[in-house]
């Protein structure tokens, strides 16, 4: 896996202007299906995929926490929302509030499991996105993914594969 994630960014740099091509391709001729087909493609790498032996994204990368988000993680961590931001946020340059640093402060790297798992950010959840509806708004967010996620570089080429443009 490790050797993987060190050839993953240049990989995915090497597919960047064809991935960019392909999806410009998709979104003129989207197909009614192509939610349907990325959640099957999401579901079939996930069935084989376990995110524990990776969590580069936890590693390499930061959420965007939503009001919601700290919120609720500050509650679960008994802390005062504004004392949480304080500790672990910033603005970043498109004013989102994300981590102040990586790996993520949260992240066990023992075993690559969250301590606020239960309670994580929506973004983390819902994180690489390959199975969210409306697929096609998100393609310059999932190309930026094949650099950081394994699944998601799998997923984007399994999608070439499954429709050939």
């Amino acid at each position: 896996m490790q050797e993987d994630l060190q050839k993953l960014p240049q990989k995915a740099k090497e597919l960047y202007a064809d991935n960019k091509r392909y999806f410009q391709k998709l979104k003129r001729k989207t197909p009614k299906n192509l939610d349907v087909i990325m959640q099957e493609l999401h579901e079939e790498e996930f069935s084989k995929t376990d995110c524990l032996t990776c969590a580069n994204c936890c590693k390499t990368t930061s959420p965007i926490f939503t009001e919601k988000d700290i919120t609720r993680i500050a509650k679960h961590l008994k802390m005062k929302e504004h004392a949480f931001v304080d500790q672990y946020l910033q603005r970043d340059e498109d004013d989102f509030m994300v981590l102040k640093s990586a790996p993520c402060t949260f992240l066990d790297e023992s075993d690559n499991t969250c301590f606020i798992y239960n309670v994580r950010p929506k973004a983390c959840a819902e994180y690489p996105h390959t199975n969210r509806r409306k697929f096609i708004q998100i393609t310059n967010l999932t190309i930026k993914n094949t650099e950081i996620c394994p699944a998601t570089f799998r997923i984007v080429e399994a999608l070439k594969q499954r429709l050939p443009l």
